[in-house]
């Protein structure tokens, strides 16, 4: 009888433990890549007739929408919470420290949902749109293509607090900050040195580098001196002159970012620090080796990046417009 009760015990046991595996998982589990595929077929080519339009009139939107997943993602789950404009009950997102005058592509992402909104009324969400229309923009400028997992929900408040609050990392982050802040969101140091690969594409300010190409020493010196004739020293002066990130190929999605960090030539003090006598040096060493490697780590990473808190099922809402809750 002792026995048979230590058997059930044990097998109530097993089944906890399975029960609470389950729910931790739900969230994930109920995102697929064909998530529309009955509910709104013509989706894919619908954002990606908007996308080749945008990003053919300025190149430089594919990397804002690319970010504009990635500061999405990393304020409370991947939910479409930084599109949302200030409301009488909430401040939005879009004027936090890291977003303000410098997050942008939000027109586009409401010519998508109003595509969209015309082909399946009701049924994609913001927050789906952001993410599909981040692996356009890589796509679009020469990278690598994936399956996006789909069937987020958007959320009916903002969180400024949160994106005031350091969880987005700055760009004049220390490597440990950087593994800290990608850790806190489930990512590892190579999914972090891979996303940071985003770089690739894009522009900075003057005012996120000009400390580095003035005071820093792990810089080179021609490259410095070239970034200075656009980037006055003195602070309020030419804040908003803008440097490609990736001197090299600054508008096609590949792998010379790396590169440039061997040689020094990171323009932002979090770019350099991948490389620079610290733990994450191997791997900026293989990305620059192989665009393979890279592609693949990039990939993963931002799959599972798409995969931070989403809502879904009845939590959320699918936003009729973008910018405020229905």
């Amino acid at each position: 009888m002792e026995y048979h009760n230590k058997q059930i015990i044990s097998m109530l046991k097993v089944l906890f433990m399975m029960i609470l595996m389950i729910m931790s998982t739900q969230s994930h589990a109920q995102l697929s890549s064909d998530f529309y595929a009955e509910s709104c077929p013509s989706l894919f080519p619908a954002v990606r007739g908007v996308m080749q339009r945008a990003v053919a009139k300025e190149r430089r939107m594919a990397a804002s929408l690319l970010r504009l997943f990635f500061h999405d993602c990393f304020i409370n789950g991947c939910d479409g919470s930084i599109l949302l404009d200030d409301t009488s009950s909430f401040r939005g997102e879009k004027t936090a420290g890291p977003n303000n005058n410098s997050v942008r592509g939000f027109e586009v992402i409401d010519k998508i949902k109003s595509r969209v909104e015309k082909l399946c009324p009701g049924v994609v969400s913001c927050a789906d749109i952001v993410a599909i229309s981040a692996r356009d923009s890589v796509l679009l400028l020469g990278g690598p293509r994936w399956s996006v997992k789909l069937g987020r929900r958007d959320s009916k408040k903002a969180g400024f607090s949160a994106a005031n609050s350091g969880v987005i990392p700055s760009p004049f982050s220390t490597l440990k900050n950087l593994i800290n802040r990608f850790k806190a969101q489930g990512l590892s140091v190579r999914d972090m040195v891979a996303l940071s690969g985003a770089h690739t594409i894009g522009q900075a300010n003057c005012l996120t580098f000009r400390n580095r190409i003035y005071n820093e020493s792990n810089i080179d010196l021609s490259f410095a001196l070239s970034r200075r004739k656009n980037c006055p020293a003195t602070s309020g002066s030419g804040d908003n002159k803008k440097a490609p990130l990736d001197i090299g190929s600054p508008t096609r999605f590949d792998h010379s970012y790396y590169n440039q960090l061997l040689d020094k030539k990171g323009l932002l003090t979090s770019d350099q620090v991948l490389f620079n006598g610290g733990s994450t040096d191997s791997l900026v060493g293989k990305y620059s080796r192989s665009l393979n490697t890279f592609y693949r780590d990039f990939v993963r990473a931002m799959i599972k990046m798409g995969d931070i808190k989403p809502l879904t099922g009845s939590h959320g809402q699918i936003r009729r417009n973008c910018r405020r809750p229905n």
